[in-house]
Order: C-alpha cells, then structure tokens, then sequence
C-alpha cells in the first residue's frame, strides 16, 4: 500500500478562533487549508490544557488514562511513551522528526521520533521548510508544533485596530480588553504565516497530493473562563484535514469529534493494526458518508494545570454536564493566564464569584454555557442520565479521580489554589 505522508502542524492555545471558523482574524493559509481540505465544526479536545491535550491526541487515551494529568515542564509524564502515535507508525514503515513545541517531556529525545531538530539557530517554520525541502524518505509523520497563540502575545499591527476589535463571548468590551483581543488576532496572523510557509513547502516539493495534513491547536484560547474550562470556549477546537482518503473538496463536518478519536482514524485510514489501548473512535465512516455520527458524547477533564482543579465533563450534541471535585467554591485563579482581560475580571470582583460543583447546560438554547441548569427541576432527569454517562466513563477508563485526590508526581511544582496569578511562587511535591 502507497501510504500518504502525514503533516501534523500544532499550536498552542488557538481555540477556534481563525478566519474558515467565521472570526474576523486573518488566517488566509488556514482558510486556504480548509477551503481545500475538510473542516471540523465540532471538533474537541479532551483535556483544555496543554500537555494532557497533546497527549490524547498522541496516544488516543484520555488524560487521566494517559498519565498527563498535569504540564509536563511541571514535572508530569506518560506512564508509557511507546504509546506515542510515532511508535504504532514505525511499525508500518514510517519515518518520523519533531521540530518545535511538543509539551510532552522535558527531553523531546524520549519521545521516540526518529528525528528531533536543533532550533537554536533557526526557526520552526525554516526548519520545517528545510526538512520537507531536503527529500525525505517516505512515509514519513512530521510534528511542527508553534506557540505564537500562547501568551504573551504579539504587538498589534495596522490590520489588528483595537478600536475595531470585538472579545471573545465570555469576555465584557472594554478598551483593556479590546486591546488584549488585538494582540490575539496579531499572534494568529504571524502563527499563519508560519502555516504558510511549511505549506508551500509541502507544494514546492510536490507531496501536497500524498500528504495527509492534520491541523489543530491544544485548547481554546487563553482568556478567562476559556483555556483551562471544560465549555465550549476551553474544548472546543479548530480541525482541518487536507489530503488522502476523503478529507478533501472544502468540505464541513458537524460531527461531534474528539482529538482522542485521530490516532484510530489514522489507523483505518492507513489500514494498520490500532493498538488495543486506545479509547477514541475513527471517524473514517463519517468521511465516508456511512454514518453521521461516531459519538453520542464525548468528555472533557482538568486535574492539575498550573494548581489543582480536578473537573470531569460529558458533553452531547444537547448538553454539557461538568463536576467539580475539590470542594471549593470560588475559581481557581492561578489556572487563568494573566491578561489585561483577566485584570478586568479581577477588578470587578472574580476571586468572590461562586462556582458550582455540578453544572448543566442546554446547547441548543445556551451555546455560551451561561445559564446552569443543574438545579431545575424540569431537568433532573437530563441531569440523572448525564450524571450516570460520567460515572460510567470514569469507572470503566478507572479515573484515578474516582479514589480521591490525585497528588502531584514526586518532583512536580505546582501553585497554590488560593494564589492569583500561575507567575507565583511554586510548591514542590
């Protein structure tokens, strides 16, 4: 079998929110990608933090299952790095290389690729254009991971105004936080131009038409109640997939899809054996138009990022119910970026808001999630049934969460609960 290439181009902290998903942020090389490729509308990922978010879509196990439960530059780690994606395709002939961000350890050499580039002399884009520019054998599965999206973000240029520039849902229009909106949309044109260049690479070359391009962030971006939230605006993830096997034409999908899900689809798709651990579901029969949906729900977790804030969610193309675990009921501050839109929030009085440990709410009527539900009665009975898809997604994944407390691994830092900011001074387990 002729096996595509696989492109894999990653970012931190991008959400949704770029031009092919309706936003006015000029990324005309990602609208090109889905313009030529196929779009996920409701696309997820299974944990709104970045190293447990990279690891699902790499291994295909929930994070819990996985072993990241926590940032991996904060001392947390897969219990098996042979479960990396780069493993199951070596098996099938593939080569492998890593340049720039992955999040999954401290030394990148573990993981297992093949390749891992040198950046201190050049960067991810020109290193990634060199690699495909150099004739590599193929099959091959390269990783090119940014971090333009993550904070701090980039100075606004003249097409980023601020007078002009509209916050994300959750966030209140103000001049901080329209300028902080700005900075945003400069970060993901740059990060677009960088797209763009490992792209044309891939044309000039000629493998575009062989090449399996796989694009999407970790999480949503980083603004309160986004990244680090288990809505919409925390899980919700851009997926476009442009190449071999169906993922082609500028075609939309509304499947409700999970990064977990990728590692099995690249294994139908490449007709190799799925290992026996993987948790997610191809979804190579909705490309192929044998069935509309692969998921009746999906799930969503937090445990540790930069403090502890263990949550659990089951969403459905209707609903999503989250839990709480740790008993408090005021934010977990240091587990939102600092922005100027945070300081907004901060000002207003944030730190006394209540947080409910279950929380309940209808998509349909209530996309933004703002409304809880969790205490109507005309709701109890979506509320039982929720409840029970989480418990039994928690006891037959054996979610540590389900004994107790899940402690920081030995050597892992973390922040205090009661901090502000993830900049504080840290804790050693």
């Amino acid at each position: 079998m002729n096996r595509p290439n696989i492109l894999y181009l990653h970012v931190h902290d991008l959400g949704r929110y770029c031009q092919p998903y309706g936003h006015a942020i000029r990324t005309p090389n990602i609208q090109r990608l889905a313009e030529q490729g196929t779009l996920f509308r409701q696309a997820f990922c299974a944990g709104p933090t970045c190293s447990p978010s990279r690891a699902a879509t790499l291994t295909g196990l929930y994070p819990h299952s996985s072993g990241m439960t926590g940032l991996a530059h904060r001392g947390w780690r897969l219990n098996n790095y042979k479960q990396h994606i780069v493993h199951t395709l070596r098996r099938a002939g593939y080569g492998s290389a890593l340049i720039g961000v992955q999040h999954l350890t401290l030394d990148p050499g573990e993981i297992g690729y093949d390749q891992v580039a040198d950046l201190r002399h050049q960067s991810t884009e020109d290193a990634a254009a060199k690699w495909l520019e150099s004739a590599p054998p193929q099959p091959f599965f390269l990783s090119v991971g940014f971090g333009d999206t993550h904070r701090d973000f980039a100075k606004p240029g003249p097409h980023e105004d601020a007078r002009y520039c509209r916050p994300p849902a959750p966030i209140p229009d103000t001049p901080g936080t329209r300028a902080d909106m700005a900075a945003f949309k400069a970060s993901a044109r740059i990060l677009d131009g960088k797209f763009g260049r490992v792209l044309d690479a891939l044309d000039r070359r000629g493998l575009a038409q062989n090449t399996l391009v796989i694009c999407t962030p970790d999480h949503g971006i980083a603004f309160p109640q986004m990244k680090c939230n288990l809505n919409n605006h925390g899980l919700g993830v851009m997926l476009i997939m442009r190449g071999p096997g169906g993922f082609d034409g500028g075609k939309v999908c509304d499947a409700l899809i999970t990064q977990v899900d990728l590692f099995p689809t690249l294994c139908e798709l490449l007709r190799i054996d799925a290992p026996d651990w993987l948790q997610g579901r191809s979804f190579m029969p909705v490309i192929h138009g044998e069935a509309e949906e692969i998921n009746e729900h999906i799930f969503g977790e937090v445990t540790w990022h930069a403090a502890y804030e263990p949550m659990r969610s089951v969403r459905t193309k209707q609903c999503n119910y989250v839990r709480r675990s740790d008993g408090r009921t005021t934010p977990v501050l240091p587990n939102c970026d600092d922005s100027p839109s945070k300081t907004v929030w901060l000002e207003n009085g944030w730190s006394e808001r209540t947080v409910a440990e279950e929380q309940l709410y209808d998509l349909i009527f209530d996309p933004n999630e703002v409304s809880n539900l969790a205490g109507d009665p005309a709701m109890a009975d979506v509320l039982q049934d929720m409840r029970g898809r989480l418990d039994r997604f928690m006891e037959q994944t054996a979610d540590p969460l389900l004994n107790g407390p899940v402690q920081a691994p030995p050597g892992g830092v973390y922040n205090n609960v009661d901090g502000t900011s993830p900049n504080e001074p840290t804790i050693s387990a």
